[in-house]
């Protein structure tokens, strides 16, 4: 079949640090009324996945044609239980919960699941006073940080740091964090939703018992990591004509970069992987083999492995977001030392050498 550029509908989860950031201020549209705290672009974890709205394949799920087309969809050689990747928008108009992730071996050996959820925040937008809280500071016993968590004064024994529209911020699996308030964000992760918080209430603000938050603080206790610290970066920017291209978080889960393009950018990975596509610009449009397909402020594609070239055609000027599974020297490593970057530089963008 001619493979083309994929949408999907997105899931929406209401909970209670959003507000109205993702259709007011990024500009998404037949969003519901109320609070719309995430968008999940691209997703296929468990009930969530995406069902395809254009094309040939309108109607199937993510789930069943990347489990009938793998290779042709996610990209050569590649098996796996679920697409890899999930792609979301994130509005923090409030705080987040201070929570962490399971990693891939705590994952399967705890909780049984395939996989956990490493992810990389890049800042769409953030007001002035906008912070992460990530990693926590050196010393603090099971015990410390237990009566930190539950007298909720986080800076005790987290760091934080300042952020600002451009920055990224690579969070592996087991590392607990926090951002916000009056933040927008785009979020690439593994396809999984574990967590663990040390909050009070859940997600939607329902407040816990006394024992419930405390077994929940453990139970996050069990799962902390404390081998990286994430701080946010700038990112490293190559150049291509008038179009420049920013990698921001990288670990061999996921790659995310932001594209600021003035001319057409042509795209051919030859079957070898997929890429995720969100536009947090003006409209674009992406010629294939089989025609064109135009992707509209904050809409999100996945451009298959079998779609073979295309071109990225900017009206004026496009603001992309780019994320894919790498292959860490070529679409890395390499292009960057190519670029003038050292080794040093390149090691701050995540797990990378």
């Amino acid at each position: 079949m001619q493979w083309y550029p994929i949408k999907l509908t997105p899931h929406i989860r209401t909970y209670a640090f959003g507000e109205r950031l993702i259709p007011d201020m990024l500009g998404k549209t037949a969003m519901p009324e109320g609070v719309v705290a995430e968008t999940w672009e691209i997703s296929d974890y468990a009930d969530t996945t995406g069902t395809v709205t254009n094309g040939s394949l309108a109607g199937r799920t993510l789930h069943d044609i990347t489990m009938e087309f793998p290779e042709e969809v996610v990209g050569r050689g590649w098996c796996g239980l679920h697409f890899p990747l999930l792609a979301k928008f994130l509005d923090a108009s409030h705080m987040l919960p201070v929570h962490l992730h399971a990693d891939d071996e705590t994952a399967v050996r705890v909780y049984g699941a395939p996989n956990g959820k490493s992810e990389a925040w890049h800042i769409i937008w953030a007001a002035d006073d906008a912070t992460i809280l990530a990693g926590l500071k050196p010393g603090a016993t099971d015990d410390e940080l237990f009566d930190a968590f539950k007298a909720q004064d986080f800076d005790r024994v987290m760091h934080r740091y300042p952020i600002t529209a451009g920055d990224t911020v690579y969070m592996p699996g087991g590392i607990i964090h926090s951002f916000g308030p009056d933040t927008l964000i785009y979020e690439i992760q593994q396809t999984s939703d574990l967590g663990q918080m040390v909050m009070p209430a859940d997600l939607y603000g329902k407040r816990y018992t006394e024992d419930e938050w405390d077994r929940n603080i453990r139970s996050a206790l069990d799962d902390l990591k404390t081998d990286f610290l994430p701080k946010p970066n700038a990112g490293l920017e190559t150049r291509v004509g008038g179009n420049s291209y920013r990698i921001g978080a990288v670990c061999k889960h996921f790659v995310v970069e932001r594209w600021a393009l003035t001319e057409p950018h042509h795209d051919d990975q030859n079957g070898r992987r997929c890429g995720l596509l969100s536009n947090v610009g003006e409209q674009i449009t992406i010629r294939y083999a089989g025609g064109d397909e135009t992707l509209g402020r904050a809409e999100s594609c996945i451009l298959p492995a079998g779609i073979g070239p295309v071109d990225i055609m900017p009206s004026g000027s496009a603001d992309l977001i780019y994320s894919y599974v790498p292959n860490m020297d070529l679409d890395v490593i390499d292009p960057l030392r190519r670029a003038g970057y050292n080794d040093e530089e390149i090691a701050k963008l995540g797990h990378v050498l």
